[in-house]
């Protein structure tokens, strides 16, 4: 295995009882090939020593062989986008948040259908993990699956429980509508700082303009909340001249740039990358954010047991601002396979040998949770999935992301939405209303006439 370098930024079972044995693979031992796979690198070891155990079951079972390369997630995207353009690739691309490659590349016809892999386990997935995986294709003018999925994530509150209790409150008092659990932490802020941890913030609440990712995460968040789930629908319309929509833009606006004017908020959190939030966590800058998978908790897991075991405390969501419930969005990750691949066969054997549910669950397992099964079966199946004795963490974020309530993300409907966020247009407008004195609602009028320029470029048959 050649590994290409290791994520600097956040370093560092039992399995399900099988209903039957495992599937033999899909490729006599005859027939066995090499497969070139590019991984993404995990963001803790134990993900990447779990799929090398994938790897080394299935090419026993088969016969076959897969060159596996691993490199960290920034370098994956450049490298893949890099290789789809000139058209020499590898057989497989192993992807954490493959929904910032796969609507465009699948649009512009540069996938493999993969649905005959999908099709084999369909029934297990959940809706949201289907919709995850399933991309419009701007030549054929159908969607077809290009995604096989064998994990997915949401983003849970990560929060100080120490810090809460420091400061004389219970978190199990903390509101359970949107807006107002935000709220509860504010006076957290206020009583720690008379308390003489004079540079702490309540929130870490990323409202860049520099992303990738976290930033537009967030800002969806605050728009379901607000009423505005609607803003991109399955039909990949945008809704921008829905004024239930507009309303929810402006007041998430609103609320986000008040916590930041209002101090609440640490400054340099305008120019956060997706690791900043994450370090500034660990120090111990604010008190909660909202982020992406459990790798908040997991980086401590080993170099400070104290911290994960008895500071950190990992929350689901509270209910809409009406007092409706919230659901999530999901990510899905997993293996695609790009035009021009010279081993579709082989890839497309491993993506079916890894989508069975007990290899997906022991390399979920072996990865220690940071990602969760596209199998809701599995988590109500396997105790270790809700065990609150051994980990403090891994069952509310479960409860979330696939025992309650889900939505895909936006960019499997239509990939203009890739590009308003690559855009970052709702931390530009954060940033309108922050420096350059716009009010809420000129500043998201803007953004919303950049989306529509983007999207107007997208047409569906």
């Amino acid at each position: 295995m050649n590994t290409m370098s290791r994520r600097s930024v956040i370093r560092g079972s039992l399995s399900l009882a099988a209903a039957g044995t495992l599937a033999r693979p899909y490729i006599a031992n005859a027939a066995a090939t090499t497969a070139i796979v590019w991984q993404v690198q995990g963001f803790v070891p134990e993900e990447d020593a779990a799929f090398r155990k994938t790897v080394a079951d299935y090419e026993k079972a088969s016969g076959n062989k897969i060159e596996n390369s691993i490199m960290p997630f920034t370098a994956l995207n450049q490298k893949a986008i890099s290789a789809i353009t000139s058209g020499d690739v590898p057989d497989l691309i192993f992807h954490d948040a493959p929904a910032t490659i796969l609507p465009q590349n699948a649009w512009d016809d540069k996938l493999v259908d993969v649905s005959d892999v999908v099709e084999a386990q369909k029934s297990r997935l959940s809706e949201t993990a289907l919709l995850n995986s399933s991309f419009y294709n701007g030549t054929t003018r159908q969607r077809a699956f290009y995604l096989a999925p064998v994990k997915q994530a949401t983003s849970p509150f990560h929060i100080w429980g120490d810090l809460v209790t420091k400061a004389g409150f219970k978190l199990s008092e903390a509101p359970k509508t949107w807006d107002a659990f935000w709220d509860f932490f504010k006076p957290v802020q206020k009583e720690l700082r008379a308390k003489g941890m004079r540079k702490l913030y309540a929130m870490g609440m990323q409202i860049t303009t520099v992303g990738p990712n976290d930033g537009n995460g967030l800002f969806s968040y605050f728009m379901v909340a607000n009423g505005g789930q609607d803003i991109v629908t399955r039909d990949g319309k945008l809704h921008t001249d829905n004024p239930k929509v507009r309303e929810a833009a402006i007041r998430s606006v609103e609320y986000m740039t008040n916590c930041y004017k209002e101090g609440y908020v640490p400054p340099e959190a305008l120019s956060w990358n997706d690791a900043d939030d994450n370090n500034a966590y660990h120090e111990k800058l604010f008190v909660m954010d909202l982020d992406g998978t459990l790798s908040t908790e997991l980086a401590m897991i080993k170099t400070n047991r104290k911290a994960y075991y008895e500071e950190a405390v990992v929350m689901g969501l509270p209910n809409r601002n009406d007092g409706s419930t919230m659901p999530c969005f999901l990510g899905a990750g997993g293996g695609f396979i790009p035009k021009g691949a010279k081993n579709i066969a082989v890839a497309k054997d491993f993506m079916k040998y890894f989508m069975q549910p007990q290899v997906m669950n022991e390399n979920l397992k072996g990865g220690l949770g940071r990602w969760v099964p596209v199998y809701p079966q599995t988590v109500k199946d396997d105790p270790w999935w809700t065990d609150t004795k051994d980990d403090p963490h891994r069952s509310p974020y479960v409860h979330e992301a696939v025992l309650g309530p889900t939505i895909p993300a936006y960019n499997g409907f239509n990939p203009a939405w890739g590009q308003v966020n690559a855009e970052q247009l709702w931390g530009q407008a954060h940033a309108d209303v922050i420096k350059n004195g716009m009010t809420p609602a000129a500043a998201v009028d803007k953004a919303f006439s950049r989306a529509e320029a983007i999207f107007a470029k997208y047409t569906f048959g």
